[in-house]
Order: structure tokens, then C-alpha cells, then sequence
């Protein structure tokens, strides 16, 4: 896998997929920061604004939706072992 970016923009939900996509591996660095946050326990709207680059005052629904996809997606690659092996392995 070539090395994801630090700071993507992200679809207003995350992959569903049974796999690994090529969304999943561009955002490897958005899952890890999600997670993080909320090990934190960092307020969800702040973390929507900064990580996901959505603002929830202004579009309160989009910021929500988009949050809990991606953490829910996160928590799927987590549990699959594949954020922490390497997104590329096979």
C-alpha cells in the first residue's frame, strides 16, 4: 500500500462494504484520528469539524451522519485486524 494521506477529505459516509476498499485505505490516517478521539472522549462535533472537515453548525445531520460512518467504519477495519497489520496485506 503507498502511504494514505495525512488529511483526506471524506464522502458524507463511509464505506459498508464486507472488504477493504480504496476509500478504507486512502483514509487509514482518518480512522486512527477517530479512534483516538474517541479514546479521548472528545466531543463528536469537534472532531467532525477537524478530522472530517465538516462543520456541524452548519450542517448539523451531514457532520452527524458522516462521524458515526466513519468511527463505525474504523471500528471495522479495527476489528478485522487489517488498520493494525497493514491495509494492503492480504
Amino acid at each position: 500500500m503507498n502511504r494514505p494521506p495525512v488529511d483526506p477529505d471524506v464522502a458524507d459516509a463511509a464505506p459498508n462494504e464486507s472488504a477493504m476498499t480504496t476509500y478504507d485505505e486512502q483514509h487509514v490516517v482518518t480512522y486512527i484520528r477517530l479512534l483516538q478521539a474517541e479514546g479521548e472522549g472528545a466531543d463528536w462535533r469537534e472532531v467532525a469539524r477537524i478530522v472530517l472537515h465538516i462543520d456541524p453548525e452548519r450542517e448539523p445531520e451531514r457532520a452527524r451522519t458522516a462521524y458515526q460512518s466513519h468511527l463505525a467504519r474504523a471500528k471495522w477495519v479495527t476489528e478485522q485486524g487489517r488498520l493494525l497489520r497493514g491495509a494492503g496485506s492480504k
